[in-house]
């Protein structure tokens, strides 16, 4: 965020989803965030977190939990106070197409923290064996939202079957060369993309060029909310990714969207999609891209079979789970009782995880 006003106006629209206990410190307009210089920069990180300490202390908070999202706030660790330090790794942070040794910055954090979550597979076996307490956490879905059933939004219900759709921002990471192949070879198909332009030079390039045809449709940017209906009402769910070394450590956000609306899904050999072949087409080239859809289009890629085991699948990465996991393997790490806790009141209050899910959910905008 840039300034103490943006971030308390992101704030003010995210409170209202959030539990009543949950609080937020947005940090005095004396303490900013700078970059330089570094030793300034980590005086003001410290400052900042050792303020957010006292708040919880004085709420009466008895156990501390320090839970960073990138190495960049290494400094945080030396703030002290904390009984139990997390560090998540949700990317490769290099976001280089073929990414160097890892930084040493982020090699001292995995070390020194007490635990540590990767949302991939790539990312694992890269980051792994420097810390004994890692556990592999990847993204989810709010199951609910992407497999109820709900009306056509108004933009896309114009538009022809068959629809191949592809939900997320339109960047670098996906494969502009075979999806321009595939607009041409198929002028009967409509191409549906949902979410913001994020792309130039040769890829803004071709993104241009195949704006101009006819069954090509840019639907823009949508909400959380909005953007669960698209996926629904398309006939096929794409993930054409490029196929590199940064795309190796991903792990699609949308992946468990598309498998969740119960359509057939195609993308790339990636990594993290090779995890489900059985209900993901995996082609390469444009040809094998072209047969895979066509036979994503039959009337049995579409049968209720079928899309209830895409749907049991994504069901078992709902947010409320994947977040349950996260919270046990904390109350696991700072003491048995926090654990035997957490474990009654899964039982005697079921809302909980659906609720934990709903606030620590899904991005805008993921991979």
């Amino acid at each position: 965020m840039g300034s103490v006003s943006v971030r308390r106006a992101v704030i003010s629209e995210l409170l209202p989803a959030l539990p009543s206990s949950f609080n937020v410190y947005v940090p005095e307009p004396w303490l900013p965030s700078v970059y330089r210089p570094a030793w300034l920069r980590r005086v003001l990180l410290r400052a900042r977190v050792r303020r957010g300490w006292r708040q919880l202390q004085r709420q009466g908070c008895r156990r501390l939990v320090l839970y960073l999202w990138h190495h960049q706030f290494e400094s945080a660790l030396t703030a002290g106070r904390q009984h139990l330090s997390l560090y998540h790794i949700d990317d490769e942070y290099s976001f280089c197409v073929e990414p160097p040794p890892m930084n040493p910055r982020e090699r001292r954090v995995i070390r020194a923290v007490d635990q540590v979550f990767a949302i991939s597979p790539g990312l694992m076996e890269r980051k792994g064996g420097i810390n004994s307490h890692m556990a592999f956490v990847p993204e989810g879905v709010d199951y609910s939202s992407y497999a109820t059933a709900v009306p056509e939004p108004p933009d896309i219900a114009p538009i022809p079957h068959p629809r191949i759709g592809y939900t997320g921002t339109l960047k670098v990471q996906l494969n502009w060369s075979l999806v321009s192949g595939l607009v041409r070879r198929h002028p009967d198909w409509s191409f549906v993309f949902v979410g913001p332009r994020g792309l130039e030079g040769e890829a803004g390039t071709i993104l241009d060029e195949m704006s101009r045809l006819d069954n090509v449709h840019l639907l823009g940017l949508k909400t959380v909310k909005e953007l669960a209906a698209y996926p629904q009402h398309f006939d096929v769910c794409i993930m054409p990714y490029v196929v590199n070394g940064y795309t190796h450590n991903i792990y699609p956000l949308k992946l468990h969207e598309y498998l969740a609306s119960g359509r057939p899904v195609v993308g790339s050999p990636i990594r993290s999609l090779r995890e489900f072949s059985e209900v993901i087409a995996l082609p390469a080239t444009l040809d094998e891209w072209s047969d895979a859809v066509a036979a994503a289009l039959l009337p049995q890629a579409a049968s209720r079979g079928a899309a209830s085991a895409r749907q049991a699948i994504a069901r078992r990465y709902d947010w409320s789970d994947l977040i349950y996991t996260i919270a046990r393997t904390i109350c696991d790490r700072l003491d048995p009782d926090y654990a035997a806790a957490l474990r009654k009141l899964t039982v005697d209050t079921p809302a909980l995880s659906p609720q934990l899910g709903r606030v620590s959910g899904p991005r805008l905008e993921g991979h």
